[in-house]
This record gives C-alpha cells, sequence and structure tokens, in this order.
C-alpha cells in the first residue's frame, strides 16, 4: 500500500516564506495554464520535465517542496517522482490552486511575476524617470542627442526593436553605458518589450549616478506598437563599448550601489564553506554573457546572464530563502554582479558577489551538462538512417514518431508524420495517436524523450525506441523535414504566449498586459510575503 503524502496548508507556506524559510512551490501544470493563476512565488515545473530540471533547479535533496496543481491529478504523481529523484521532504498542497483561494491567498496571472511586481514597485517608490512613446519618436526623428539601449537578451531584439536601438541587455547596461554616451549631455533611452527590463535599467542608471539624464521608454515596444509607430526587424547593433576608464567609473558606482543595498562579499573560501553547509541552498550564478562563460568560467557556476536572472528569479532560483552567489570577472571590477546582486538584495534573496578568485580558477570552458537521473529500464537506440528506413519501407505504417520537443519546436519543424505529444498528458495524448506496432520517441536531443520510454511501453504494448541524438541528429543528416501544426496529439499549453512577445498580437491583449502590470503593486500588498525593499 503506497503512503499517503504528507500535505501543507496556505498558512504554512505563507508563514515559510514570511520568516524567509527556504521552500519551494512548486505548480507542476503546463506553462499555460500555470500562467492564467498561480500564487506569487510558486515556480513552474511541468509535470513532464521533472527529471531533467529538478536537480538543477532544486540542487538540495532536504529542500522543503510543497507541490500543487488545479484538480488536473498531476501534483501527486509529481510529488512521487520527486522522492524517486532522492528529496526527502515533499508535500502536497492541500486543496491544490483551489485550497490556496479559498484560505485566502492572492492569486497571479502570467509568468515571471515576482520580478514584474517588483520592478512595478520601484517605479512606484522611485518614480523612475520615463518618456511615453510619441515622446521618444519625436527626439529620434529630430535626430536629437539621443541613444536608445535595448535591455532584453539580443534574440529578443532581433526579432522587434526600436529604431536606431543598440542591444545591451540589463545587467551590461551600467557597465557599457558611458561608454555608448560618452557625451553627458546625450540622452539615455533604455527599453524593453513591455516595462520590466526598462524600469530596473533605468533605475540601474539612475542609482549608479552616471550623468546623463536617463529615462525609460514607457511601456517598451508594447507602447511603440500601440502608438502606431513602426518597429525595426532583424537589427544587429550591439553595444559592446568599453574604455578604460568607463570601466574605473562603472566599477565604483556598482560597488557603491551594492553596498547600499546590502549586498556581501565572498571569497572562495566561503564558497567552499557554502557547499559544504548542510541544510542550506546555494546558488552559484556567472551573471556574464554566454560566450564569455563558454570561453572560461568557475567549477559548478552556472550561466545566468544578470538581466535575465533579475527578470527570472522563479525559473533560476525557485527555492525561495536560498542564498545566491553570483560571480563575474575582476576585469570590469565586478559591475554586473554588484548590480545584479543590488536588485536581487532588494527582491529579499541572500545575495553575495564572489571576490577574490585566482584567474586560473576560472578553468572549465563550454557549457556544462546538465545533472539529470538514468531513466527506469533499458533504452533501445535507434539512429536517423534506421528509421528513415522504416518510415520509406514496406513497415512504414508500422512505425509512429512520437515527438516530446516544446510545441514551438515542433511547429517550426519535425520529422514529417511525427505527432507532437506532451509526456504531461501522456495517457490522453496517446489515445489519439495511431496504434503501431513500434514507437520512437524524441525530441530536440532524445534527452527528455528517453524517460518516456518505461510509460509508453506500458501503455501501448509496442516496442518502444529512442531516435539517438534527437531531432537534432535527424537533421544533421539533412533528412526530410515538416513543419506546421500537421499531427498535435497534446494541446499547445506548454508555452504561454506572451502579450509582449512577436509582431502580431492584438491590441486588447497589449493593453490588457500593461493594465495588469499596472495592478501589481496593489497586488503585492495583498499577498503581504513579498519581503521586497526599495532603496
Amino acid at each position: 500500500m503506497t503512503t499517503p503524502l504528507p500535505q501543507k496548508s496556505f498558512h504554512d507556506v505563507r508563514q515559510a516564506l514570511l520568516a524567509r524559510q527556504e521552500i519551494a512551490l512548486v505548480d507542476v501544470r503546463e506553462e499555460d495554464p500555470f500562467a492564467q493563476a498561480h500564487p506569487l512565488f510558486a515556480a513552474n515545473f511541468s509535470a513532464g520535465r521533472i527529471e531533467i530540471e529538478a536537480w538543477n533547479r532544486i540542487p538540495r535533496r532536504d529542500t522543503a517542496i510543497v507541490v500543487l496543481d488545479n484538480g488536473e491529478g498531476l501534483a501527486e504523481p509529481a510529488a512521487r517522482t520527486l522522492q524517486n529523484l532522492g528529496y526527502t521532504d515533499v508535500a502536497l498542497l492541500a486543496g491544490g490552486l483551489q485550497g490556496w483561494i479559498d484560505a485566502g491567498g492572492e492569486i497571479f496571472k502570467d509568468v515571471n511575476v515576482p520580478s514584474k511586481a517588483f520592478g512595478e514597485l520601484v517605479e512606484s517608490q522611485r518614480h523612475t524617470p520615463s518618456l511615453s512613446a510619441e515622446e521618444v519618436k519625436a527626439l529620434i526623428d529630430q535626430k536629437a542627442d539621443v541613444v536608445v539601449l535595448d535591455a532584453r537578451r539580443f534574440d529578443e531584439y532581433q526579432t522587434m526593436s526600436i529604431p536606431t536601438g543598440i542591444s545591451v541587455p540589463g545587467a551590461e547596461l551600467v557597465l557599457r553605458a558611458q561608454a555608448l554616451a560618452p557625451n553627458p549631455q546625450t540622452r539615455i533611452i533604455v527599453n524593453c518589450a513591455g516595462r520590466t527590463r526598462s524600469i530596473i535599467g533605468t533605475q540601474s542608471l539612475v542609482n549608479a549616478g552616471i550623468p546623463n539624464p536617463v529615462s525609460a521608454l514607457r511601456n517598451g515596444t508594447i507602447g511603440w506598437k500601440l502608438a502606431g509607430q513602426v518597429l525595426d526587424h532583424g537589427a544587429e547593433r550591439q553595444g559592446r563599448a568599453l574604455t578604460e576608464k568607463t570601466s574605473a567609473d562603472a566599477a565604483r558606482q556598482a560597488r557603491a550601489v551594492a553596498d547600499r543595498a546590502g549586498v556581501q562579499r565572498a571569497q572562495p573560501a566561503d564558497l567552499a564553506a557554502f557547499q559544504a553547509e548542510a541544510g542550506r541552498t546555494t546558488y552559484r550564478f556567472d551573471v556574464r554573457t554566454a560566450e564569455e562563460f563558454s570561453a572560461g568560467h568557475l567549477p559548478g557556476f552556472l550561466n545566468t546572464p544578470g538581466g535575465q536572472l533579475v527578470q527570472e528569479t522563479d525559473v533560476s532560483a525557485p527555492v525561495r530563502g536560498a542564498r545566491i552567489v553570483l560571480a563575474d570577472t575582476d576585469g570590469d571590477g565586478g559591475v554586473r554582479a554588484n548590480m545584479t546582486a543590488s536588485w536581487l538584495a532588494q527582491m529579499g534573496w541572500d545575495v553575495w558577489v564572489l571576490d577574490g578568485s585566482p584567474a586560473a580558477d576560472w578553468s572549465e570552458t563550454g557549457q556544462p551538462a546538465a545533472a539529470v537521473p538514468p531513466p527506469e529500464g533499458h533504452t533501445e537506440w535507434i539512429s536517423p538512417a534506421q528509421l528513415s528506413t522504416w518510415l520509406q519501407g514496406d513497415t512504414a505504417a508500422e512505425t509512429v514518431v512520437l515527438d516530446m520537443t516544446t510545441s514551438v519546436n515542433y511547429v517550426k519543424r519535425h520529422i514529417p508524420g511525427a505527432w507532437y505529444i506532451s509526456r504531461t498528458d501522456l495517457a490522453d495524448a496517446l489515445a489519439k495517436v495511431p496504434k503501431a506496432q513500434r514507437y520512437v520517441l524524441t525530441c530536440g536531443s532524445s534527452l527528455l524523450a528517453r524517460y518516456a520510454v518505461a510509460d509508453v511501453a506500458r501503455l501501448t504494448g509496442a516496442e518502444v525506441f529512442v531516435l539517438k541524438g534527437g531531432t537534432a541528429a535527424w537533421i544533421t543528416e539533412k533528412l526530410p523535414l515538416e513543419h506546421g501544426e500537421t499531427h498535435l496529439a497534446s494541446p499547445r499549453t506548454d508555452r504561454y504566449r506572451r502579450p509582449y512577445e512577436g509582431t502580431d498580437s492584438p491590441r486588447e491583449a497589449m493593453q490588457g498586459y500593461l493594465d495588469w502590470e499596472f495592478g501589481l503593486v496593489d497586488q503585492l500588498g495583498r499577498d503581504g510575503t513579498h519581503g521586497f525593499r526599495v532603496i
């Protein structure tokens, strides 16, 4: 007989948050239903991806974990999976999401909500300067002395950007702004897609005390589009300028801001002590660019560029109350680590910046492999060539390909005839797929697909194989591809469509998103667990 899982109430979770105890509130629904309603500090872990995410996102096995869904029946199996992965303090949220609501818990929409709500709180308390889309366009049209810096990731910037805008992802702003605008009279405009990163980026420059006038583009590219103005697409401008003087100024300014925010300093010996400390989670993040990280980094650190870390704390550090240590090379004075840490400290994190790490310690190169458990049972691999033969031969009708990649990747390209299937709703999805004598599982690399072998075999009674190297290997072999929503066995709920991404969002959705952001400060007040403070 299976032992019942323990339960924790809304009040248990709330008390842990208020006491700043470590806790991971894990919502195991797909991203779209999660984005429709969840508690403030809930972190989204799709039930179908737990094996490939849990050890990296919740590194300590005795972390207090509370699992929830909204009555879909996902929470208990997911909690059992976590126990099988070695987690020893796993409980269900009593009553799930509805239990949270019934107990008086505040519910939030969208994704990355802690960071977005914090950004709104910053603006409300610091009155971060901003200009409307019309005002910024007039400055550009007049060829005024103005530079537009885009604080998003470079790929987001390339999708759509403000004309003349330069890509300078968030944590790079204080490091590079004065080299990009050396005349202190030059006005700097900071933008993102919506509001958060432009507010945080602008306030970073203000907090650092740079001499230039600085303003956020109010409501970002959403505001630009709502004003009927035209965006650029495919821009390549990247602001990587540095000078010896501006680097020294930025280092001094960033350290002063970090000190004011209460950021703590760690030496290599402290880092070793942190890692040996039982009962405490320590996240280690390198906040430089992916290229810099790949060229050489400290062992045990993960690459999370600073601007995205502030934007996506719920993704990178789902254990609320954990310790965070940030690393940045001393060549630029640790500007990015200090500025990133200044914001995390204000968001209630126990955050440290690593100082004094010898250059020789930055010895690892490339991207570290994810820590994942071995899958259940035996995996029977087949090559792309063998699968191609099966699909083209007399036995083609006997073979069905199941693709467990993200729905976005599936629509972009997939093996001809492959069915998109989510592991989260595997049984329901398989009922929509033609019966076959053999099933071949794939995803981008087949990392996730191999965890579904035992379940697919149990549910179908058929032979099950995994494509070696995944769809990426199929593509490398230059084998045929198919595009679009050709065979969907699962709904595309794995990805919440942000109203601020892409180029075709309806005006109503964009305006609704802005209205939602404007209400976040009031929601924070009603929730009462955030622990934010603005310097």
